[in-house]
């Protein structure tokens, strides 16, 4: 009986750890916390420098620090160096804010949407597809392919989202494959 108890125990134990660690996954070899914002997480993912450095050259910090809620469609390091040669060093130049604020802020909707709610959406379109609007004004798109989420920007491009639903204090973020990329 006392091992029984042991082993019920560990495995409550064990249960309770997992699934705390589910509620929040962790990104770019950090733990996210859902007591930060966006920016306090984002600072610790070894996944996102290139995304925080933007962030930071384009002023948006303390937006990101605001109650929200937003989502974040976040674009890992290399997304952005899959983008043509130069591109990132050019929108990071003190004379380009305008166009950054503008590709930052193609990847950030007003509200906490999980993948779940932005997959029920698409699935109940009649197109199978969400549509809807960035905080830059560009439309945006969510298709549902296998147990992947699809988000499209208004080129066509595609960008899967790898790891979904990563809490915040100030809303949520989805880690993306690619960055968006606005007309």
């Amino acid at each position: 009986m006392k091992i029984a108890t042991k082993l019920a125990t560990a495995a409550t134990a064990l249960t309770l750890a997992t699934a705390a660690f589910a509620e929040n996954p962790m990104v770019g070899g950090a733990a996210m916390f859902e007591n930060k914002n966006i920016v306090e997480n984002a600072v610790n993912s070894a996944d996102h420098t290139t995304l925080v450095a933007a962030v930071k050259a384009a002023g948006l910090v303390e937006t990101l620090q605001s109650s929200g809620p937003f989502t974040v469609f976040a674009p890992v390091n290399d997304a952005f160096a899959a983008l043509p040669a130069g591109t990132v060093d050019t929108l990071l130049k003190p004379e380009n804010k305008d166009m950054l604020v503008k590709v930052l802020t193609a990847h950030v909707v007003a509200g906490d949407w999980s993948a779940a709610d932005i997959a029920r959406e698409a699935r109940a379109s009649s197109d199978g597809f969400y549509h809807f609007n960035a905080v830059s004004g560009d439309a945006l798109s969510a298709q549902v392919k296998g147990n992947n989420v699809y988000i499209y920007d208004e080129n066509g491009n595609a960008s899967r989202v790898t790891i979904a639903d990563v809490d915040q204090s100030n809303g949520v973020i989805h880690v993306v494959n690619s960055v968006l990329v606005p007309k």
